[in-house]
């Protein structure tokens, strides 16, 4: 189903004709608070560093009202650090948007310096899915040519720690699953390499779907 275009985001440029919207959303904040800000880690840090110092206060015999009392003193700037990364995670998503149109994949990104990636369908090698427990997805993009693709400008929406081959990804989509089938059926439509691009070809010879549909035999 196409989207409602009053309800798009304003693309940098206008659809070619005969190109229409599949999907369009951003990533959810907490998916990119989580696990591209690591605000999870960062929480634990803090509550591990506060107990360290509070026992080592305690342990050089200072009263138990002056620890906690220094305790939080240092309890501010941990959170104000905190705090920072989830304004970070906010203004990341708030400037991101995804598009997926019969033609291409676009991503719009970039808090300070607005930028966007087109990605033709018949570029796209292959397509993975990473599910979260949170209901959101990764669906990173392989591309048949990375040489334009920059790890660093791209970061958080690029697959982590594929340095040498980087791949753009859909970051903490919502009902990745969905879109993940709504892409499907699109690269499923295009010529050459993008309509085989949601398989991948194992070494025993048997195709995996990483949507999770049941393997198929190679055809010779």
């Amino acid at each position: 189903m196409n989207q409602d275009p009053r309800q798009l985001h304003e693309l940098p440029s206008s659809l070619a004709e005969g190109e229409r919207v599949i999907w369009q959303g951003k990533p959810s904040f907490k998916g990119l608070a989580v696990r591209s800000f690591h605000i999870r880690e960062a929480g634990i840090y803090v509550g591990l560093f506060l107990a360290w110092k509070l026992w080592s206060y305690w342990s050089n015999g200072m009263a138990t009202s002056d620890a906690v009392g220094s305790a939080v003193w240092l309890l501010v700037p941990c959170l104000a650090g905190i705090g920072l990364l989830a304004m970070l995670a906010w203004l990341f998503r708030r400037a991101t948007t995804y598009t997926i149109t019969s033609k291409r994949v676009l991503l719009q990104f970039g808090v300070a310096l607005p930028m966007s990636m087109n990605i033709p369908l018949s570029k796209i090698a292959n397509v993975d899915l990473k599910t979260n427990r949170d209901g959101t997805g990764d669906i990173p993009l392989q591309l048949a040519d990375t040489k334009r693709v920059s790890y660093v400008l791209l970061w958080p929406h690029i697959r982590p720690w594929r340095l040498r081959a980087p791949e753009p990804m859909l970051n903490s989509v919502p009902e990745a699953a969905t879109v993940a089938a709504k892409l499907a059926e699109v690269l499923a439509g295009q010529p050459g390499p993008s309509a085989k691009s949601l398989v991948q070809v194992t070494n025993s010879g048997i195709s995996k779907d990483p949507l999770g549909n049941p393997p198929a035999p190679v055809a010779a």
